[in-house]
């Protein structure tokens, strides 16, 4: 619980092209071209490889050279290929061009003026409007995520203006309605083709609650007209997504697009109140009140400088819960005395022992202060919370 536990939406597994066998064979009258960005290339040894597209990873070996023949930087000289995705921006604008024009096995020489390269700033050994040239050889490509083929497919338009394009049907899957818990897979585009999220790269599944908030209008919308094992593409309109201030990669009042697999649907287990009828209230003297409803009597206690795991649920001073691991079916772990939550967790937790029930009252003074946290904690909110301590071991080492 990050000050609060919200489900981030903000993605693996990259599929792996089989190591072919590459032919070459040098080109005995190497021509230059030039593309009409200015970039000059010549292939100087042909590869008969897979070529790459944006969006996938290419591995290659480069020396790079100022027009003086001085080099500035080699993977070769390091022994050490360099990977990078094609299409990202992660690279200079001469590169992203160039290796789209090239095939596994090939190496050339390109060349570009700053531009295309580190514009009118030093960079390292490079100076200010530089031209760059680059001995490159393309030794590599890792196919990327490709988006659905949506060809012939049906659009349904809902009344909010969520479209969406069903890509592999399962009418027998079990719906994703409120009260459910879904797992699914995603990768997310602007309406230019450029992806710029993806659950199956970063290997994190996307995991929500229906019903509950934790997801923008659009995609909880788009997921609650799914059943399980059925793949779609939700095209979002920016209203139902990240409107007019955007979202990092998203520009403003830009719609998006999804790619999304609903790998299971879950039924929410509801967290039961802990039954504090005829326990003694006791109060630290910060103004924290807590109840033992749990003793287990393990040595195994919480302390700063531990990573502790617990299961909890939040309520506010009405009854409302807002937050709670049991529901999401996992338990929150992270280092105690790092401040990594509200100080009235840090100061709970720290009273217990693995297997302890306690219930926390804290005052809003050691929660989320006169501010709160909207729209789920009100200002001035005094918190409950139902919490279990599962486990405790030493931290990982900081590096």
């Amino acid at each position: 619980m990050k000050k609060i536990i919200t489900l981030i939406l903000v993605l693996t597994t990259i599929g792996v092209t089989a190591q072919e066998k590459v032919k070459t064979q040098k080109v005995k009258n190497p021509k230059t071209v030039k593309t009409a960005s200015g970039l000059e290339y010549t292939i100087t040894e042909k590869g008969n490889g897979k070529k790459p597209q944006n969006g996938d990873k290419v591995k290659v070996h480069y020396t790079g050279k100022l027009t003086n023949d001085t080099v500035f930087d080699s993977s070769v000289g390091r022994g050490q290929p360099f990977e990078f995705k094609l299409g990202a921006g992660q690279v200079i604008k001469g590169w992203d061009e160039a290796f789209l024009l090239l095939q596994v096995g090939d190496k050339a020489t390109i060349k570009f003026g700053p531009e295309l390269g580190y514009g009118d700033r030093a960079t390292g050994k490079i100076p200010a409007n530089s031209t760059l040239i680059f001995d490159v050889e393309l030794l590599d490509v890792i196919e990327g995520i490709k988006p659905y083929d949506v060809k012939g497919k049906d659009t349904v338009k809902t009344a909010s203006g969520l479209q969406l394009i069903t890509v592999q049907a399962n009418k027998s899957g079990e719906q994703a309605v409120k009260g459910t818990k879904v797992v699914a897979q995603y990768s997310a585009f602007l309406t230019d083709g450029k992806m710029f999220d993806s659950s199956i790269e970063r290997g994190q599944p996307l995991k929500a609650n229906i019903g509950k908030g934790q997801l923008f209008a659009g995609l909880e919308e788009g997921l609650s007209l799914m059943r399980k094992g059925e793949k779609a593409r939700m095209i979002i309109p920016s209203k139902l997504a990240f409107g007019e201030k955007g979202n990092g990669p998203i520009p403003a009042n830009a719609d998006i697009i999804f790619d999304i697999e609903l790998v299971d649907v879950q039924k929410v287990v509801a967290p039961v109140l802990f039954d504090i009828k005829g326990l003694e209230a006791k109060k630290t003297a910060s103004g924290l009140t807590y109840y033992e409803v749990k003793r287990s009597g393990s040595p195994v206690k919480a302390a700063a400088g531990k990573t502790v795991k617990v299961h909890y649920s939040g309520y506010l001073a009405d009854g409302t819960m807002f937050d709670s691991s049991v529901e999401r079916g996992e338990p929150l772990e992270f280092p105690l005395g790092q401040a990594m939550v509200i100080q009235g967790w840090e100061e709970g937790i720290a009273l217990m022992s693995v297997g302890d029930k306690l219930r926390l009252v804290i005052p809003y003074m050691l929660a989320y202060g006169e501010a709160g946290r909207p729209p789920m904690i009100p200002a001035k909110a005094d918190l409950t919370f139902d919490v279990e301590l599962v486990d405790v071991k030493d931290a990982s080492p900081q590096h």
